[in-house]
């Protein structure tokens, strides 16, 4: 089966243009499953039926997993028998049947805009600072996913227009609309502070955000800027990528936003992904309602 995972690998990055992140992702989750199996007594995929799959979604669920984890391995799934059968290795998908449990969505976290603008103060005027500056604009300033943060490169950036070029989870490229406060953060970033982190021996590094090495920055390095400045920051919640991430959309949609523009903005395939955010609106209707009305 190992074999076939690498031949999945290569089809996911070639043929459908996926980034590295999101192949690793299917792939951890088809290995999970193999270790599954293995313990069941060895399969050829040929052998796999949906009782398999139905056994492995009730081991999940064994170990304390959620629906949502569940039903993405489900999909990692799916996705790699499809291609098994599309090559006429396997005579049917094992996944075709099974249902996927409904997911129960979650209140969306998100900062107030005063809290965004206890965060985006809080760097200093340091190397460091004015580097972590700029990664925090544009992270609210775009929304983009964190893993596209970590496989930016310069050249994705276009200052004097104000977009930066992504490659989302599927592979397909969107240009991303960037903010004057961003904009200028990171034009410091790039001719100030990143030239002192990269040295001299680093001037080859594509990357666009660097660490203290003149390495690509990595996603323990983000989680961890953003941990610290959230407690600098006084704010409750624990600052995550996600978090601005839903920062940006909500306040999109409460000043107006229309659904399908922000789709394209978050990368979502399906709109009904970016759906989620219109609880925010509902949300912020009725606090104004209880608020004003007198007999809320």
């Amino acid at each position: 089966m190992n074999r076939l995972m690498d031949d999945y690998k290569k089809y996911m990055e070639k043929e459908k243009g996926m980034a590295r992140n999101s192949t690793e992702a299917y792939l951890r989750d088809i290995r999970e499953f193999q270790a599954f199996l293995n313990q069941r007594g060895s399969l050829s995929p040929e052998d796999i039926s949906n009782t398999e799959i139905v056994a492995f979604v009730l081991h999940l669920k064994n170990l304390g997993r959620s629906t949502a984890t569940s039903n993405r391995k489900v999909a990692s799934l799916r996705g790699f028998f499809s291609f098994l059968q599309e090559q006429g290795r396997i005579s049917a998908n094992p996944c075709l049947h099974i249902k996927s449990p409904r997911v129960e969505r979650k209140e969306i976290e998100y900062l107030s805009l005063a809290e965004v603008d206890r965060l985006l103060m809080l760097p200093e005027t340091t190397v460091k600072g004015i580097r972590d500056r700029a990664l925090l604009e544009l992270l609210y300033a775009t929304g983009i996913r964190v893993s596209e943060v970590l496989e930016a490169n310069v050249e994705d950036l276009n200052l004097r227009v104000g977009f930066i070029t992504c490659t989302g989870e599927f592979g397909k490229a969107r240009i991303v609309p960037i903010g004057r406060p961003a904009r200028a953060a990171l034009e410091e970033y790039l001719y100030d502070a990143r030239p002192k982190l990269l040295r001299s021996k680093k001037h080859s590094e594509k990357a666009l955000f660097v660490n203290y090495n003149g390495e690509r920055i990595t996603r323990q390095g983000i989680w961890k800027m953003l941990k610290d400045y959230g407690v600098k920051a006084g704010i409750d919640k624990a600052i995550t990528p996600q978090i601005l991430r839903n920062s940006f959309a909500a306040h999109m949609v409460q000043n107006g936003a229309d659904l399908k523009s922000l789709q394209e903005l978050l990368g979502h395939e399906d709109v009904t992904a970016t759906q989620v955010y219109l609880t925010v609106t509902k949300n912020r209707i009725k606090e104004v309602y209880d608020k004003t009305h007198p007999r809320a």
